[in-house]
């Protein structure tokens, strides 16, 4: 999902050199890996009151005032630094959102995020319930899906960030280990605790016993 880090690398250092077009080219190669960051993340429900466009082109302005201070003290990969930022403003437009229009917000939930409705959810669901990867049926496509986004749905925030970090962006163990502050042993325990709900979820207690 994110850009090859070898041609981020070289684009932070031409930016360090003074480069103002390799700073560009840096923001304009992140933007859909930005934009699809916040489409896993951004409420169904406020959909229609924010523009995950308006998202984005806020998250690059901040990265672009800020890029001089991060290059001065890379505490972590770029593109952990700008998801992070991207991540800020994701809740705050949940906050923001959430507080203005209660009421109206709340009637209004849809089955899953933008996101979501991929080939990941459908990969993600073989493996949890032992099918092919690829099912030929669109029915059963279709009901994957279903099944998947209202679990993923269930999870409390910790174990669902952890299954779109890993699944969704495609994250190493390593890379959630330095997104979330953590080691990685303790990222690879929660990734499976998170994935063991996730399957719990998936195959509810069979209730064909009458």
């Amino acid at each position: 999902m994110w850009p090859n880090p070898n041609d981020t690398q070289n684009l932070l250092q031409q930016a360090q050199a003074g480069d103002a077009k390799a700073a560009e080219d840096l923001l304009a190669r992140h933007r859909e890996a930005v934009r699809r960051m916040i489409d896993l993340r951004l409420d169904p429900a406020i959909v229609q009151r924010v523009d995950a466009s308006d998202i984005v082109q806020e998250v690059l302005l901040e990265v672009s005032k800020r890029l001089g201070e991060y290059l001065k003290k890379p505490a972590m990969p770029f593109h952990l630094w700008l998801r992070h930022i991207a991540k800020d403003h994701v809740i705050d437009a949940h906050r923001k959102h959430h507080q203005a229009k209660k009421r109206g917000v709340d009637r209004e939930q849809p089955l899953a995020c933008a996101g979501w409705a991929e080939q990941s959810s459908l990969d993600l669901a073989g493996q949890l319930l032992d099918q092919e990867r690829t099912p030929a049926s669109a029915v059963i496509q279709e009901e994957l899906q279903k099944r998947l986004h209202e679990a993923i749905g269930q999870l409390d925030e910790d174990d669902r960030e952890m299954i779109l970090m890993r699944h969704f962006e495609q994250l190493a163990n390593q890379e959630v280990a330095a997104a979330l502050g953590l080691t990685e042993a303790a990222a690879s325990m929660r990734y499976l605790r998170a994935l063991r709900k996730l399957r719990d979820l998936m195959t509810p207690p069979n209730d064909s016993v009458s």
